[in-house]
């Protein structure tokens, strides 16, 4: 069976943003070209090393000699953007993520795919066991512009650290209804 990919090669918005509250939220990779519309879910660890490497990348880009990608050290004031997602409709939940640059258009390319269908066979065992030669039914393939990149990478950066403040005590997770410290044991 093909893969069906959704692909945006320059697209109008790319962010990541969330639904629900600090210590529930759900995470989504949502990216928009004129009337296409895709959300994908992934783990706020995804979203965090994501920013990270795409900084890594831009931070690499600009140190070469005359920076011939023109990649900005600081966010571009007019591509930030602070709005709510659009309306989600889940396509899929993120397993597999890949990044790279295409030098040839000057854009960050993030390609992610599903997690992927666990054996119905093994299911039945209480063991779940995934066949590793099956091809993705579907990917997600983003192409972003350095400036683009920048701002998703800040916006991104915000919407994990804006979690749960965390106690200066134990380091966990405060929750909205109340916390209680587990002190390391000695």
């Amino acid at each position: 069976m093909p893969t069906t990919v959704h692909e945006f090669a320059w697209p109008d918005r790319v962010v990541v943003g969330t639904i629900g509250v600090p210590g529930s939220r759900t995470f989504y990779l949502q990216v928009r070209s004129g009337s296409q519309l895709v959300s994908i879910a992934l783990e706020k660890q995804q979203s965090a090393l994501l920013a990270e490497k795409i900084d890594e990348i831009l931070d690499e880009l600009g140190t070469l000699d005359g920076n011939p990608f023109s990649v900005p050290a600081s966010t571009p004031i007019e591509l930030v953007d602070n709005d709510q997602l659009e309306p989600v409709e889940e396509q899929f939940r993120t397993g597999a993520m890949s990044l790279g640059w295409d030098p040839a258009t000057a854009q960050v390319v993030i390609e992610a795919y599903p997690l992927p269908e666990a054996d119905d066979d093994a299911l039945e065992d209480d063991a779940p066991s995934f066949d590793d030669d099956a091809e993705a039914s579907e990917m997600l393939l983003v192409r972003m512009p350095v400036g683009t990149a920048r701002a998703f990478t800040k916006r991104t950066r915000e919407v994990v650290g804006a979690g749960r403040p965390i106690c200066v005590i134990c380091g966990q997770p405060i929750d909205a209804d109340g916390h209680t410290c587990a002190l390391p044991e000695v």
